[in-house]
């Protein structure tokens, strides 16, 4: 076992992380979502003897709960509480991992909320979320990294609770875990904590190697039908960068630059929603961003050993949508060309040490990335940046964003309705232009660069763009993007 202590002993709360390092990449062929479902039942299935209602009547005075967060990579178990409650509420946490009941009936509940996240929630109503699982399907095809972390439709209803009940005997063990701890942790308490989970098995089964993404034959398209009045569109491809490497850290100042999320800061954002208004926003990535609920700031523990650069482009109005992909890539080749100019550099390497500290500013966040860091073996992301961007230059950020933004193309997933997706198909495959009308007075500067974005070419042939009813997708480990 690993222990990682960030210590905040003017904090009134004690938070526990008990990280596990299986997830949706150990699911096993035709149980996609087995994971998922395991790391649910250890908080939802009732632990110890006490069913979930009963361990739910305990928090509730505590003004406590236990969360549980599954990725590709990582599984959380994860809590905060008073400091005057600790006694009380940390057995409640090592039961979750020690001793889970796996209720029978919370397991159905729960694979009922899964399936349904994939049928009625991912593929029917949310378009966004649908466009990006897309994208990362396109580029993981073949890999476990290429579905989403809920698994198949199939795969979740042929799990029985006996493979739960295996799974987690077999991963979770002490090879796996890190025990984070944060806050006000009382003298020994870390000591208790290990010496509680070695109680775990010691081993577990050898995890199989996740292949490197597909990089694209130009601009390949996978347009996802289904009933909607504004369409969603991801692109990207794979980088071979990753927290532990040294360009990381270069690359993440140049996207910032480009695509800082939920933020004017980029590039993305002005050009193509402030001086266009062709949406809300438009933002990009240089490794996965998952969002901490309601607020705009990356969700701790979601580290991957394969990363992607991606472009979000949130829904666009049908008649634009040909024209935003235009307009995105063709930014994303001014940027790999040009660069970023000293100024440039400078302001956005200030906005970047500023904008971090706030990813941290709760023990639970200040843990998370600390641990996030250990799993690259680095420090933490926000630590990090603050350690090398003081001596960095623009000469670095620029020379890797050459080194690996240069492409030639790049997989786009586009959520569409099935009519306009076919008209859009045959535009895209004839290189048609996509000239762009607005309802308001335009700045003439925007007017004069549209027509050179309207016949910007795209590097696609009919030969790479497919099209797949939206309930296709996620139904069976038999992914329709290749």
């Amino acid at each position: 076992m690993k222990r990682i202590a960030v210590p905040s002993p003017e904090s009134p709360f004690v938070t526990i992380r008990l990280q596990f390092e299986t997830a949706s990449r150990d699911d096993p062929p035709g149980r996609e979502g087995l994971a998922a479902l395991t790391g649910g039942l250890l908080v939802e299935g009732g632990a110890a003897g006490l069913t979930y209602p009963e361990i739910l009547e305990r928090l509730y005075p505590m003004a406590a709960g236990i969360g549980v967060q599954v990725d590709r990579e990582v599984t959380v178990v994860h809590g905060t509480v008073h400091r005057d409650h600790l006694e009380n509420y940390y057995p409640l946490v090592r039961d979750a991992v020690l001793a889970p009941r796996f209720d029978p009936a919370d397991l159905e509940r729960m694979r009922d909320d899964q399936s349904n996240a994939l049928t009625a929630g991912l593929r029917a109503t949310d378009d966004e979320s649908l466009g990006k699982e897309t994208l990362e399907a396109m580029i993981h095809a073949g890999s476990p990294y290429g579905r989403p972390v809920e698994g198949s439709v199939a795969g979740i209803a042929a799990i029985a609770r006996e493979e739960a009940i295996a799974f987690h005997r077999e991963r979770f063990t002490r090879d796996r875990l890190t025990i984070g701890l944060g806050g006000a942790v009382p003298d020994g308490f870390a000591d208790r904590v290990a010496a509680d989970l070695a109680r775990l098995p010691e081993r577990g089964p050898e995890r199989p190697a996740v292949p490197a993404g597909r990089a694209p034959a130009g601009v390949e398209v996978l347009l996802v039908t289904k009933p909607c009045r504004a369409w969603a569109i991801s692109l990207g491809f794979p980088i071979a960068v990753t927290r532990a490497d040294d360009d990381f850290y270069p690359l993440f100042v140049a996207n910032s630059y480009f695509g800082e999320h939920r933020t004017f800061n980029g590039v993305l954002m002005n050009a193509m929603r402030a001086d266009r208004g062709l949406n809300y926003g438009d933002y990009s990535y240089v490794e996965a961003f998952v969002q901490d609920g309601m607020s705009t700031f990356p969700l701790p523990s979601t580290p991957r050993l394969r990363q992607a650069f991606s472009i979000w482009i949130r829904p666009v109005a049908p008649a634009h949508a040909h024209f935003a992909l235009r307009q995105a890539m063709r930014e994303l080749e001014r940027l790999v060309r040009d660069g970023l100019t000293p100024q440039a550099f400078a302001d956005t390497r200030d906005f970047v040490l500023n904008y971090s500290r706030l990813w941290v500013q709760t023990p639970s966040r200040r843990l998370g990335y600390a641990m996030d860091g250990a799993f690259y073996g680095r420090g933490s992301l926000v630590d990090e940046l603050a350690r090398r961007l003081p001596a960095m230059r623009v000469e670095d950020v620029n020379a890797a964003i050459r080194r690996h933004l240069a492409t030639a193309g790049a997989h786009v997933a586009i959520v569409a309705d099935p009519e306009g997706a076919a008209a859009l198909a045959v535009a895209l495959a004839a290189d048609a232009p996509s000239p762009i009308t607005y309802e308001s007075e335009t700045k003439p500067a925007v007017l004069e660069e549209d027509r050179a974005i309207a016949v910007h070419a795209l590097n696609t042939s009919a030969a790479k763009i497919r099209t797949v009813p939206a309930e296709q997708m996620f139904e069976n480990s038999d992914l329709p993007v290749r």
